[in-house]
């Protein structure tokens, strides 16, 4: 597998900086939707039992984001620091499709594949 081309570099590193974009926004959107819920709120008990499980999803979802804007975050410190593009357990280059997929990888596919057996 060969390295990145600069201009291959250049094209992630544009999706990564979008990406943190969208994820922050996303975050600041739905930022009200994870608060806790107002005991207090005079609502029906079956309407609470629902809204307390979206503050549970919409969590799970903040969660989420998080985590792949901070390995996101990651990628632009790789990049900042010429170490992109290559995998962390390994060392070998990561594929241009596998990071065009998921720019944020830190891993090749074949590490990936066997962390996740783990």
């Amino acid at each position: 597998m060969d390295d990145l081309t600069a201009a291959q570099q250049d094209e992630l590193c544009s999706m990564i900086r979008q990406g943190c974009v969208e994820l922050e926004q996303s975050l600041e959107r739905s930022s009200a939707s994870s608060k806790p819920i107002d005991l207090d709120e005079p609502i029906g008990r079956l309407s609470r039992v629902a809204a307390m499980q979206q503050q549970q999803m919409a969590l799970a979802g903040r969660q989420a984001q998080t985590r792949r804007l901070q390995l996101l975050r990651n990628a632009l410190q790789a990049i900042a620091s010429n170490q992109y593009g290559t995998c962390r357990r390994c060392e070998e280059p990561i594929g241009y499709q596998r990071l065009k997929v998921q720019p944020e990888s830190p891993f090749c596919r074949e590490c990936q594949s066997c962390s996740e057996k783990l």
